[in-house]
């Protein structure tokens, strides 16, 4: 019989250390699902960025295509507007002032020639500032990367110290271990009395936990029989709201027809007011 118990007690030792293995597994896990979410958390955030960045560009294009239409147009009309004013001189004035204007006129164009120039050399600026800000970004880019990379290593380096953490814990749990087999033989009359305890405890606490589930039980069929009676309330008022709806459409019959009814009255008393007449 004692050899029994020690066989049985080894067992149950056996069966918490594999326990603890799992929970220490467990926590692994979740250590390193919690690391994956950070990661695609901060990927989404990325990739929102560029989408955003994307999305400007896209409508500051539009813009410059807007405003490169309009002044066409605006050129257009100014152009047209410059050669009506041109066929109103040149019925007034004579060759001489006709030469004068289109002298005038070479200047104008001239300037604005020149105006375009100015703008044609204001976009290549603009043009400039935009690749310099692309590279500006690209830099910004590859910091970024090496800051990823860097807090990466710092991460690895965290799970090597939480691994020699644990492995130290290993080794205190095994030598505690070792402290109890040491005392196990002293105890074993004391154990059997613990576990005698023991199962009463557990018992009791299986007890709790039937009552608990029985309660919920019933609260679920108490709720859904609410949940029954809101359904057959909501029913019952849209068949109240049909009926009133119904009640509503008669009365409107009734009133249309005393309504005609009183309007063929009114012809018949003026037919016989004709009549008299």
């Amino acid at each position: 019989e004692r050899k029994g118990e020690r066989e049985r007690e080894r067992e149950r030792e056996k069966e918490r250390k594999r326990e603890r293995k799992r929970e220490r597994e467990s926590e692994i896990k979740k250590e390193r699902e919690k690391e994956r979410k950070k990661e695609r958390k901060r990927e989404r955030k990325k990739e929102r960025k560029k989408e955003r960045k994307r999305e400007r560009k896209r409508e500051r294009k539009k813009e410059r295509k807007r405003e490169r239409k309009k002044e066409r147009e605006k050129e257009r009309k100014e152009r047209k507007k410059e050669r009506k004013k041109e066929r109103k001189r040149e019925r007034k004035k004579g060759e001489k002032e006709r030469k004068k204007e289109r002298e005038k006129e070479r200047k104008k164009e001239r300037k604005k020639e020149r105006e375009k120039e100015r703008k044609r050399e204001r976009k290549k600026e603009r043009k400039k500032e935009r690749e310099k800000e692309r590279e500006r970004e690209k830099e910004r880019k590859k910091e970024r990367e090496k800051e990823r990379k860097k807090e990466k290593e710092r991460e690895r380096e965290r799970k090597r110290e939480r691994e020699k953490e644990r492995k130290k814990e290993r080794k205190r749990e095994r030598k505690k271990e070792r402290k109890k087999e040491r005392k196990k033989e002293r105890e074993k009359e004391r154990k059997r009395e613990r576990e005698k305890e023991r199962k009463k405890e557990r018992k009791r606490e299986r007890e709790k936990e039937r009552k608990k589930e029985r309660k919920k039980e019933r609260e679920k069929e108490r709720k859904k029989e609410r949940k029954k009676e809101k359904e057959r309330k909501r029913e019952r008022e849209k068949e109240r709201k049909k009926e009133r709806e119904k009640e509503r459409k008669k009365e409107r019959k009734r009133e249309r027809e005393k309504e005609r009814k009183k309007e063929r009255k009114r012809e018949r008393e003026k037919e016989r007011e004709k009549e008299r007449k």
